[in-house]
């Protein structure tokens, strides 16, 4: 990330991944922070296994489009998303992948790439439902908008009432995924 005042990051892979909850969980902690935030999700026709992703955009300033063309980071869940939409990324921009589904692939030059096995840590954890709040800590470590302790200190009220009883779960999976990133380059 450059020193802005604006992030705009692509979250995707399939339907079931949470990723839409992942930029949820983004957007509103930011809204709770005090900052200027959009939220666009976008999914294939098959809701499970289908694909999905979503845009958020997090600014200090008001937000003139919500459309992300040229994201400054892409979090991508599986292969196919990172096929989608590492192209589009930035240059200079940072593309986050779940090395537990995506072994290996063409990196485009100019890009800054972290890796972080969201999956396994998720399956060892004991629920691999919170892959995407491991990718949400993987994010966070390199956000120059969101921090660790404001996320830690969001999580909590975000979950719906209906998973109040996984907010340990998740409290874990988002520090886990902070600490356990890597930057390959």
């Amino acid at each position: 990330m450059n020193s802005r005042d604006i992030e705009e990051i692509i979250m995707a892979g399939f339907g079931g991944q949470g990723v839409l909850f992942l930029g949820k969980v983004l957007a509103q902690v930011g809204m709770q922070i005090g900052k200027h935030v959009s939220w666009i999700p976008s999914y294939g026709p098959e809701m499970r296994g289908g694909t999905a992703n979503c845009t958020v955009v997090l600014s200090q300033q008001p937000i003139a489009s919500p459309v992300v063309l040229e994201p400054d980071a892409v979090l991508a869940l599986n292969r196919p998303s990172v096929d989608r939409f590492q192209a589009k990324i930035k240059e200079g921009g940072l593309l986050i992948y779940n090395s537990s589904l995506i072994v290996d692939f063409e990196k485009r030059k100019g890009l800054r790439i972290a890796k972080i096995a969201a999956s396994d840590i998720a399956d060892k954890l004991g629920d691999g439902r919170v892959t995407n709040l491991v990718m949400a800590g993987a994010y966070v470590k390199y956000s120059e908008i969101l921090n660790f302790e404001s996320v830690k200190n969001s999580l909590p009220t975000i979950i719906p009432a209906k998973k109040k009883e996984l907010a340990q779960l998740n409290l874990a999976a988002f520090e886990s995924g902070y600490n356990s990133v890597v930057e390959i380059n």
